[in-house]
């Protein structure tokens, strides 16, 4: 089975090379384009303060992150690697989650999650809505895919609607009405080509003789032909 990780991060702002960190990163495992229900999710603290704007956008203020693990620490370095393992890496605005997800994993000198393991769904939807708003929240109203569940970013529910849109993305409704139409199909041309011979054990009669003479009655009085009927010993 093909499997995937939908990942997402929320950070303290844009670019790790000027300071900025990684604080939330949560992944969920998709198998065949059908979420497994195995996910990641790390709160991690920043070790610096988390700006104004930032905390507006993801509601992850400097006190709620303050004791949390630090990204190096085994629990989310480590699992989280493990989690991944070598499966591809689905995000939206891809190069934005790689750029920090990278940089931590410098600070901790582990190996980099190299650029061609990443799918941008940024990118697949342009391709498929050239000159459109692609946004996250543009592309689930765009596929009906319900928000009722996000007040704020949150890494764990941007996932779970990225896995949702990049199944549109890749024809994930269409796949499964191929799949049951092709089964369907098969069904078929076995029932056709297929003969069966007599039941082992012959149902019983389930009309009584009475109405067995009535039937009969009304074939040769009424419909005034028999031969239907004789082909299935009635």
């Amino acid at each position: 089975m093909a499997r995937e990780i939908v990942l997402d991060t929320e950070t303290t702002g844009f670019d790790p090379l000027t300071g900025d960190r990684l604080v939330e990163i949560a992944c969920i495992e998709i198998e065949d384009f059908v979420p497994t229900g195995r996910h990641f999710h790390r709160y991690i603290d920043p070790c610096r303060d988390m700006p104004a704007e930032a905390e507006k956008i993801h509601g992850l203020s400097t006190s709620f992150l303050r004791g949390k693990p630090r990204f190096e620490h085994p629990e989310v370095v480590e699992e989280f690697l493990d989690f991944v393992g070598d499966s591809p890496l689905i995000a939206h605005n891809a190069t934005f989650d790689r750029n920090f997800v990278n940089y931590e994993l410098g600070l901790c000198r582990r190996e980099h999650l190299h650029e061609h393991r990443w799918i941008d769904t940024l990118a697949l939807a342009k391709q498929r809505f050239p000159g459109m708003h692609n946004s996250l929240d543009a592309l689930c109203k765009r596929f009906k895919i319900s928000l009722a569940e996000r007040e704020k970013h949150g890494a764990l529910i941007d996932t779970k609607l990225l896995a949702a849109v990049y199944l549109e993305l890749r024809g994930g409704r269409e796949r499964r009405l191929e799949l049951t139409s092709s089964v369907m199909v098969q069904a078929v041309a076995a029932a056709k080509n297929n003969s069966y011979g007599a039941r082992p054990r012959p149902l019983g009669p389930r009309s009584t003789e009475e109405e067995r003479a009535t039937h009969a009655s009304f074939i040769r009085d009424v419909v005034k032909s028999e031969d239907l009927w004789k082909k299935f010993g009635i």
